[in-house]
């Protein structure tokens, strides 16, 4: 099964990630922003747009996807914002056909919480996430992207066990205690640091 979390950048979609890594048996994160970056870094500075334009990105995604389904295991989760519903699909659609069973959720919030997680992670009002609030906010609420899940209140435990549930899978929950729990959020966050977010330059 893939886990496809999608929702807008600070909303919390690769923490939640790695709760689901944790809770659920055989799970594995596949972020393809990862690929994403790694293309960039391979091309000159007046090719460096956004790597979502790229073709070999695309065509990248749905064959790295396929390659971690096709070997088994427990669900693959992938945190990653799509706004275009024609991208998702073109994502998605080939692993259908591969006999894959595909979950989608996009992970929402009021404007203001979701601000104050962006400001939380250390980023400025001149942040990707920050300056793309409001669109993405405005074209994730579309039926297209549902399933919808309301993030706001919900601590990361709970946004990720109701996501395990839909999906009819067995989540345990993370017995640490709470520094430990701190000290993991903290982790996930700094391993995951967009510095090209951080001041807003296209990435």
């Amino acid at each position: 099964m893939l886990i496809w979390l999608n929702g807008p950048n600070g909303v919390g979609k690769t923490q939640v990630a790695y709760k689901l890594h944790r809770g659920l048996a055989g799970a594995f994160v596949c972020d393809p922003e990862h690929l994403g970056f790694a293309l960039r870094r391979m091309l000159p500075a007046s090719l460096r747009g956004d790597f979502r334009d790229l073709p070999l990105w695309r065509a990248g995604v749905v064959e790295m996807l396929r390659t971690v389904l096709d070997a088994g295991g427990g669900p693959v989760v992938v945190p990653m914002m799509v706004l275009d519903p024609s991208l998702l699909a073109a994502f998605v659609d080939p692993l259908h056909a591969a006999g894959h069973e595909v979950r989608h959720v996009t992970l929402l919030a009021d404007r203001a919480v979701l601000l104050r997680r962006i400001r939380s992670r250390g980023e400025t009002a001149r942040s990707f996430a920050a300056t793309q609030a409001d669109r993405s906010l405005t074209l994730l609420r579309a039926p297209e992207f549902a399933r919808h899940l309301s993030t706001d209140g919900l601590p990361i435990s709970a946004v990720a066990a109701d996501i395990a549930a839909h999906a009819g899978l067995a989540f345990t929950p993370d017995a640490a205690g709470p520094v430990r729990r701190r000290a993991r959020r903290l982790g996930v966050q700094l391993r995951h640091i967009r510095f090209d977010e951080l001041v807003g330059l296209p990435r």
